[in-house]
């Protein structure tokens, strides 16, 4: 009988995950989705964390590129919406989280349109600080308001 195991050939660790960061209430609103929803959202942020990208997440319309996304899930007749930013690299963002209550068809409301475009200004704020300290102290996700 062989032995599978080289040890000349370990395997690599799976990278880690990137650190997920919270703007505003997002964190909160997503919290009050129905658990379905709950569950959709947080595996999409998930794969992002990871690198990867979730099956119903697509760059959302306005904002240049793909680095801005959003998870659509219904439940019953509500639709809610994730948006987070793969922008930065080394780290996701949850830029906003909001139940569609527009009767514009699908189009996205344009005061949430406003939310993330402020949060994503935030969020690049804080990248820039945060990636700088990373260097120094290394760190983790947390809620940068």
């Amino acid at each position: 009988m062989s032995d599978d195991t080289d040890p000349e050939k370990e395997e690599e660790p799976p990278p880690e995950d990137k650190p997920l960061f919270w703007l505003g209430s997002s964190r909160d609103d997503l919290s009050a989705f129905p658990l379905e929803v709950k569950r959709v959202m947080g595996f999409a942020l998930r794969q992002a964390q990871q690198g990867g990208k979730h099956i119903h997440a697509k760059p959302l319309k306005g904002f240049k590129g793909a680095g801005v996304l959003e998870v659509v899930a219904d439940h019953a007749t509500n639709t809610y919406r994730g948006v987070y930013t793969v922008r930065f690299r080394g780290a996701v963002y949850v830029l906003h989280a909001f139940q569609k209550k527009s009767k514009s068809g699908i189009k996205t409301p344009k005061p949430d349109l406003d939310q993330v475009e402020r949060r994503l200004k935030l969020a690049k704020e804080h990248y820039e600080s945060w990636s700088q300290s990373e260097g120094e102290e290394g760190g983790g996700g947390s809620d940068p308001k």
